[in-house]
């Protein structure tokens, strides 16, 4: 048995991610069966697995900065250690290192990795557990970063930062009500505030507390007992808590089915399941419904028997403290289901109302609201009219599921049928958010285009991921989004499957990339050497002009371009791209190339201030 560490540091921060993403993903399909409070819409798991894959994300971006700091030496553990999907044995396998007693691993400060885990939970919080549990996070971090120079914490700090975190978290719920993660989690920090001993003696207390509480919710709920499931949300919190003890001892808590009531719920080959899967009775639950974006609904507010808003509203929003104070009294009087987490001027908000315009105009009142996602439940969606009641959707022939990197190339996508995942820069989707939005697509075929080299691999698994489900998924490896733009615009569902996937291939083949952007920091390039705040015009990829002026720099870049011959130029314009850059650009094209066509898009906050492509 290797040695682990009996304190939270940095390292053991980022086991734990590890160790937690590989819980949930294991857990994943069985917490999505059990999901029937409020609605059953089946996606819990799918929710948090998204969180933790988030947080663990920013968590290895912190340990990555650190190694270039410190000259390119990789921290203790490294990125392949947190993917949550390898056999792991024990905390050697996760850091690679054994930490011997009283050595601090190098690495980056306690409060760094905290800062990171909850930050990267709450832009990555997916559904309303998923919300809870970035808020669950932050809660710990304040603690564990009340000292900035700490490198690590013992049990006392832990049990202080479970009770900070179960606190704020129901806080952050308008109307909790128990018998959900909330009283789960308060649960485990009451076990925990009684235990004595290091940090693996208070995490399995705490792991203990939540296992008891979550037993106790088919009692505290009465959909729950109906159904005979506990809480979906609890048991991923459970999950993520016997991550925390495996963080700390070296082994994983004895994994348990998902307890059922006798007469009102059928596990094993009666209903289909497989494994730990339980299939409840049909008569409250079915149809489990599709994995959506965020079609999981509050822990906090009953369902009612009929009616409710007809929406659900997610956004995340900058904004003062007082400003979301009186944000949260005007959302509580529109709708229900609300939940508003995060703190230091960035907030994840998410309500259900009727009237989804005055939930997002309250929100541009409130800051600056953004990554807006709006739900419309149906006329027959069981938020509205029942859990029973919801016809299985049909599902259509064929979809497109697309990456795009700004809000205005989102709205164009969906326009033309696609269903869409925002990448917004620095924050790339992972495997299992596309996954997600396949199975939104809710079709036999789907075409995938991940619009970015760097996302190959990550649409790959995706893809691998939804074919097992039993989905046909064909992967066009688009490396920008306007070569996805000229996919779409030969994209025709009537013809048959193999034939659209080569149109589309062939489309975007032809069309070359460019991209306008302000350099970061000096750096050798192709072009020569640039400083900070030059204009680069990268084609291909590659930096291929240097200047100081981005709208010449890009008739710089779209003469060279046009230099090899096109018909069709596409010009998708960044929020910080000169007004009249487009017009010039277009006046250019006229000028010069006359068979030339040029059609002009707005991007949005796309990262880049401006993408050029020439088919």
């Amino acid at each position: 048995m290797p040695q682990v560490p009996q304190r939270l540091d940095a390292s053991a921060v980022r086991a734990w991610c590890g160790f937690a993403l590989r819980a949930l993903g294991r857990a994943r399909e069985e917490i999505d069966a059990i999901n029937v409070y409020p609605v059953a819409d089946g996606d819990t798991g799918t929710n948090l697995y998204l969180t933790v894959e988030s947080a663990t994300a920013a968590v290895e971006a912190v340990f990555a900065g650190h190694a270039a700091l410190a000259g390119g030496k990789e921290a203790p553990g490294g990125p392949e250690a947190l993917d949550g999907r390898e056999a792991l044995d024990g905390h050697e396998a996760v850091t690679g290192q054994v930490v011997s007693p009283g050595r601090v691993p190098e690495g980056p400060a306690l409060a760094d990795a905290v800062h990171a885990m909850a930050h990267g939970a709450l832009i990555g919080a997916r559904g309303n557990s998923g919300t809870i549990l970035a808020q669950l996070l932050r809660g710990m971090a304040q603690v564990l970063a009340a000292d900035s120079d700490a490198t690590h914490t013992d049990g006392q700090g832990l049990r202080l930062a479970l009770r900070r975190a179960a606190d704020s978290a129901r806080q952050a719920v308008v109307h909790p009500v128990e018998g959900t993660v909330l009283t789960v989690a308060s649960a485990a920090a009451d076990a925990a505030s009684g235990a004595e001993g290091d940090c693996g003696a208070v995490a399995r207390a705490a792991y203990e507390g939540a296992r008891a509480a979550l037993a106790a919710t088919p009692g505290q709920l009465a959909v729950l007992e109906r159904a005979g499931v506990v809480d979906a949300g609890g048991r991923g919190l459970v999950a993520v808590l016997g991550a925390l003890v495996e963080t700390f001892t070296g082994e994983a808590p004895a994994a348990a089915a998902v307890p059922v009531l006798a007469g009102h719920a059928r596990v094993g080959a009666d209903s289909g399941a497989t494994g730990l899967h339980a299939r409840v009775d049909a008569a409250v639950t079915e149809p489990l419904g599709e994995l959506g974006e965020v079609g999981e609904c509050a822990d906090g507010t009953p369902a009612p028997e009929e009616g409710g808003p007809a929406f659900e509203v997610i956004y995340l929003l900058e904004a003062e403290d007082a400003a979301v104070a009186r944000l949260r009294d005007r959302l509580d009087a529109l709708g229900d289901s609300l939940v508003v987490v995060g703190g230091d001027g960035l907030w994840n908000v998410h309500v259900h109302v009727d009237d989804a315009g005055a939930a997002v105009e309250a929100g541009v009142e409130a800051g600056r609201p953004y990554r807006i996602r709006i739900t419309h439940f149906g006329l027959d969606d069981a938020h509205t009219t029942g859990a029973g009641s919801r016809p299985v959707r049909e599902r259509v022939e064929r979809a497109v599921v697309a990456v795009v990197p700004g809000e205005g190339l989102a709205g164009l996508y969906a326009e033309a049928g696609a269903t869409t995942v925002l990448a917004r820069p620095g924050e790339p989707p992972a495997s299992g958010e596309l996954v997600e939005a396949v199975r939104r697509a809710h079709a036999r075929e789907v075409v995938l285009l991940p619009n970015d080299a760097e996302l190959r691999h990550t649409a790959a698994a995706a893809a691998e991921q939804a074919r097992t489900e039993g989905v046909r998924v064909a992967l066009i490896p688009t490396r920008s989004a306007v070569q996805g733009i000229a996919a779409l615009a030969v994209h025709e569902p009537g013809r048959r499957f193999d034939e659209d996937v080569v149109a589309m291939t062939s489309a975007a083949g032809a069309t070359r990339y460019a991209e306008v952007e302000v350099a970061e920091r000096q750096s050798w390039t192709m072009a020569g050497i640039c400083q900070a705040g030059d204009i680069l015009g990268l084609i291909e990829g590659d930096v291929a002009v240097i200047g100081s002026d981005v709208t010449a720099t890009a008739e710089a870049v779209l003469n060279r371009m046009l230099a090899a011959g096109g018909e069709m130029v596409t010009l998708v314009l960044g929020d910080e791209a000169p007004d009249t850059i487009a017009a010039h650009l277009e006046s250019r094209v006229r000028e010069s190339y006359l068979a030339v066509d040029t059609v002009v898009y707005r991007g949005g906050r796309q990262g880049a201030l401006l993408l050029i492509g020439v088919e």
